[in-house]
């Protein structure tokens, strides 16, 4: 959603001009822009028109569910439902896709920089211990997970932090049901998402 339309047709006209410059014979290009769901005609709008204006020929608009759902290989033109959970890094987009339609959408404020932010605050309540993003993020990668391991603990990894105790660094083992256990609350609410479109399109 374009909030600042200057700026995005600015953007748009630099990409476009790299691209022109790379490929000569390129001649004014065919856009296919990624939209949220429930994008509003004026926004719809304002994209096609900060695109046009950028040296765009055609623009095209796609739901982010739709293209992800085409990227995943759903079947989107069959009679029968296709869900879709595209966590992004601010938002989450569930969506029912059906005869290359959206039945149903719902967006939640919820996505891997709230994960990002649950581990740290874990971290730092059981630990004692202050772990920049970054970390998180590999820990997210590497030992995340939306529900605890069977038995046991898990895989573990290394981690270095600072000891809030004593300011100094320090080196911890954490493991995948810790992580498990810090993304109860925003994959609950991913869940909960989850579940509502499916009480939807029953």
């Amino acid at each position: 959603v374009i909030s600042d339309f200057e700026v995005a047709e600015e953007m748009l006209a630099y990409l476009i001009g790299k691209v022109r410059s790379e490929l000569r014979s390129l001649v004014a290009p065919r856009m296919l822009i990624g939209v949220p769901s429930g994008i509003t005609n004026v926004e719809a709008r304002a994209a096609r028109d900060a695109a046009k204006n950028a040296g765009a020929r055609d623009v095209f608009l796609i739901e982010e569910p739709m293209a992800a759902a085409i990227g995943a290989k759903l079947p989107v033109g069959k009679a029968g439902g296709s869900m879709i959970i595209d966590i992004g890094g601010g938002t989450t987009e569930v969506a029912v896709i059906s005869l290359g339609g959206i039945v149903y959408a719902r967006s939640v404020r919820v996505g891997g920089d709230k994960m990002d932010e649950a581990i740290i605050a874990y971290i730092r309540r059981v630990h004692n211990l202050l772990i920049g993003e970054s970390t998180a993020e590999r820990i997210k990668k590497e030992v995340g997970s939306a529900c605890s391991p069977g038995d046991g603990e898990g895989a573990g990894m290394e981690i270095k932090g600072r000891d809030l105790m004593n300011g100094v660094p320090k080196e911890i083992l954490v493991t995948e049901r810790q992580i498990a256990e810090s993304l109860g609350e925003p994959v609950g609410q991913i869940v909960e998402a989850v579940k509502v479109a499916l009480e939807h399109t029953a």
